[in-house]
């Protein structure tokens, strides 16, 4: 039998979306389980998925993710509000990991390290860190080398999967979820004849890191996907492609530059 859980975003649309979902996995023999489930479908848009990722962040290694998207179709969503029949009748009569095809994403890992501890943070789509009261002043290095003195807004570091997210908008590359990187995007960096920065973004493979050293006492915002956090006392930041990936359940096809299309040109081929 298999286990499943539903999270969804709260509002109208998802409540009744999400009681539908529970009937008709009732009635397929499906059980809800919201401790050690084998699926945990999110009901809602993008953000929901994230929430419902990091929900389960300890049980990354048996959880399978399903988004279902009550407006426009989401990168992280396979359905749509109106396929919620179709989905559970592919999840009741499919084996998982055998019939159904898991995809894995990488994920960043971020270890944040102050004059006390070290935490370490993963996120799905991005990390970024800016100045809470101004300009950004950090110094980045690339595998253990100074590379820049960075002025600006801030950073992005961004997974595969979050390239077509708010790394796209401030320029950066869109990447296929297959290759195992990150990307580093400046905010809005500041470029004269006393500062200078690369000005474009960086691709990392797996085997390298970066390090975010940011000025001594400089209130920080950091933001781990859509958790948000204020620290003053950061030392380091390194961000590095971590071992541990988010596994997705695909009951259909739906490629990723399919998903790319459809977002940011058309699904119309006939213009």
């Amino acid at each position: 039998m298999l286990n499943y859980y539903v999270l969804n975003r709260g509002d109208e649309d998802s409540v009744r979306l999400t009681a539908q979902f529970h009937q008709l996995a009732l009635n397929s023999g499906m059980i809800e389980n919201e401790k050690t489930p084998d699926i945990v479908v999110s009901i809602g848009g993008d953000g929901t998925l994230l929430h419902a990722f990091h929900t389960y962040a300890d049980q990354w290694e048996s959880v399978s993710f399903v988004g279902v998207h009550t407006g426009h179709l989401g990168f992280f969503a396979d359905w749509k509000s109106g396929e919620i029949e179709q989905l559970v009748f592919s999840m009741a009569n499919h084996t998982l990991g055998k019939d159904a095809r898991i995809v894995q994403y990488p994920l960043v890992e971020i270890q944040i390290t102050t004059k006390s501890e070290s935490t370490v943070y993963y996120a799905l789509n991005e990390f970024t860190v800016k100045g809470e009261e101004g300009t950004l002043v950090a110094q980045l290095n690339i595998n253990d080398e100074m590379f820049e003195m960075f002025r600006g807004d801030g950073i992005c570091v961004s997974t595969p999967s979050g390239s077509t997210a708010y790394n796209k908008s401030l320029g950066g590359a869109v990447i296929h979820p297959s290759h195992e990187s990150i990307q580093i995007a400046e905010i809005a960096s500041i470029n004269n004849r006393v500062f200078r920065t690369l000005g474009s973004s960086m691709i990392l493979p797996s085997h390298h890191h970066c390090d975010i050293i940011t000025r001594t006492g400089q209130k920080l915002h950091l933001s781990i996907d859509h958790i948000h956090k204020e620290m003053v006392d950061v030392d380091n930041i390194r961000c590095s492609v971590s071992n541990r990936k988010a596994k997705f359940a695909r009951y259909r096809p739906f490629p990723f530059w399919a998903r790319v299309k459809e977002a940011f040109i058309n699904n119309d081929s006939t213009q």
